[in-house]
């Protein structure tokens, strides 16, 4: 590939609505342009990676036995309304009609298209296991599409699904996949680390998510450094802090404590640790049209989990209560609520940590004033239910016991499903066992996000020059930088050179651009390409190339033109 042969259309300036490292480098080395909000178009150079991302993928999805197919991006909507996710998927699935006002949806997953192909083509356990999977263009119309290509409205995914006769073989599937995926990160040479999470909106018993390790991640794991212990936030269990309830050894007061609605204000005012207080969170559900209330408290320094929330039984409709609400129930603003002395009933659910405080400090439900003194049985009734709300912090102890927790942030980029019976049985995707009985199909779901892996590459591996792309995913491995492409000589070396490594099967580029070498090495680096040959008059007076290895970028090898195949070659292994 020669420069002047090609698209590359750099800019100089970061664009004023990107946010992080991945939105503002993509755009400034001319991989994506924007098209409209959360939806780019990918240029040349994006699309050579993309295309490297995919062939990878597929390589290993082969290897691990699954087959290829390809499902539309438009979903007839009667599917959804089969799986009972038509209105469960909320208004990220877009809905529309077509001229024969037939209602459709554009595809955001595939598990109702898959159930529906596996009901019409299999029927018997001799078809049995088998994994089907596709890359293709989906659409979540986000509410606040950001970040560029890690949270777009249109992007690209792989997505597999496994069927097998029983829960047992479909966990030996669920297993392959989890290797598939390590294997496929593992290729890319990215960084990542596989945690245990929530479900979500996918469903099914349990899964996995894959996550390339980055700051400027949305999601935080939790992991112990010295096991293979690591989870989603939304999942780590949480221990109780407090081995058991003390004595109480204060009387309850009331205090005014003005304008100290939050529990770092009423720590600061008190001149106590944050640790006595309790924060106070209410949570209204509706069920037949009927309204309960829970107070939910967690201690002052902790934060509300709310995927743990959302487990405990009456609250997985909730959401936060309104300020007429908290009125009615509290008779009091926000800021000062407390358990005792409600002006209603109300569901009081306690953390496992708070459970055990005693002589803390909680709301009065009264304008500017708290209560100091607190102690459960004593001052107010137990708490109607005592769990774990609540996410984990650094230094926490493990649940085991042994070790603690250290937070860090990821970008997740896969995630894998065991689905069970959850969608076969209601699109009735069934066969025959041994018996020539019916049976649903256990199913596995399996997704990688191949655009958000783009950008997730780039969080990990960037410096102030630009991007530095890992080999195996690089638009270009190496890229042959002459500099004076009007001197026969140099132009010479460079083109033999460029010969040689294109023998040689090496994704290769050179640049006859005639361009000034400064501008040229620029570009270069914030396009990020690993492996650069820079060809000059001066270093070939004395047979000499210079190679710049992007990762090293204030380093530089000197190598004879004679040995340069061989070096070359090493250099580039060794990548």
């Amino acid at each position: 590939m020669y420069t002047t042969k090609y698209h590359i259309h750099t800019a100089k300036e970061t664009p004023s609505e990107t946010e992080i490292i991945s939105h503002q480098l993509m755009i400034k080395s001319g991989m994506i342009r924007k098209l409209a909000g959360g939806i780019y178009n990918i240029m040349p150079i994006g699309l050579r990676v993309l295309r490297k991302i995919e062939q990878i993928v597929r390589e290993e999805m082969t290897n691990s036995g699954a087959i290829e197919i390809l499902m539309p991006i438009v979903q007839p909507a009667e599917l959804w309304q089969e799986s009972r996710r038509i209105e469960e998927y909320g208004p990220e699935l877009l809905r529309f009609k077509d001229r024969h006002n037939r209602n459709f949806v554009l595809q955001p997953t595939s598990e109702e298209v898959i159930s529906d192909i596996a009901r019409n083509e299999i029927y018997s356990y001799k078809q049995l296991p088998l994994t089907f999977y596709h890359i293709q263009t989906k659409f979540r119309d986000e509410v606040r599409p950001r970040f560029g290509m890690l949270r777009s409205r249109e992007f690209i995914m792989k997505d597999a699904y496994s069927f097998d006769v029983d829960e047992e073989n479909a966990l030996k599937s669920y297993h392959v996949m989890f290797k598939t995926y390590s294997k496929i990160f593992r290729k890319m040479s990215l960084n990542f680390c596989a945690v245990s999470a929530d479900t979500g909106s996918i469903g099914g018993t349990y899964s996995h998510e894959f996550h390339v390790l980055a700051e400027t991640g949305e999601d935080t794991i939790a992991y112990d450094k010295n096991s293979d212990y690591a989870a989603n936030l939304e999942l780590a269990a949480a221990p109780c802090l407090l081995d058991k309830r003390l004595c109480a050894e204060k009387k309850i007061t009331l205090i005014p404590t003005p304008e100290t609605t939050t529990c770092e204000k009423l720590s600061e005012f008190l001149q106590i640790p944050i640790t006595k207080t309790i924060k106070s969170i209410v949570l209204a559900s509706e069920s037949d049209n009927v309204i309960n209330i829970f107070l939910l408290l967690i201690r002052g320094d902790h934060s509300l989990n709310e995927v743990k929330a959302k487990k405990i039984l009456g609250i997985d409709n909730y959401r936060f209560a309104t300020s007429n609400e908290i009125e009615e129930y509290f008779n009091c603003p926000p800021g000062y609520i407390g358990p005792i002395n409600t002006a209603k009933p109300v569901c009081v659910v306690a953390d496992t940590t708070v459970a055990n405080m005693s002589d803390f400090v909680c709301g009065a439900n009264q304008k500017n004033a708290h209560y100091i003194g607190v102690n459960w049985s004593i001052n107010l009734k137990e708490p109607d239910i005592i769990a774990d709300i609540r996410n984990v912090v650094e230094g926490d102890p493990l649940p085991n016991g042994n070790g603690y927790f250290s937070l860090q942030k990821g970008i997740e980029v896969g995630h894998i499903f065991f689905l069970g019976t959850k969608y076969s049985q209601d699109l009735r995707a069934s066969f025959l066992n041994k018996s020539g009985e019916k049976e649903y199909l256990q199913m596995g779901c399996y997704g990688i996000g191949i655009t958000r892996i783009m950008a997730a590459a780039i969080e990990q591996n960037n410096d102030a020059l630009g991007i530095i792309w890992p080999k195996s995913i690089a638009p270009f491995e190496v890229v042959i930088c002459p500099i004076g492409w009007k001197n026969d000589n140099v132009k010479n070396i460079a083109i033999q050179i460029y010969n040689m490594l294109k023998a040689h099967n090496i994704d290769v580029i050179l640049d006859d651009r005639n361009t000034r070498p400064g501008i040229m090495f620029a570009e270069w680096d914030l396009i990020g390409i690993p492996c650069r040959i820079n060809i000059g008059p001066k270093d070939l007076e004395h047979n000499l190339i210079e190679i710049k290895i992007r990762k090293s970028p204030n380093e530089s090898i000197k190598i004879p033109i004679e040995s340069a195949s061989q070096e070359l070659i090493k250099i580039l292994n060794n990548l």
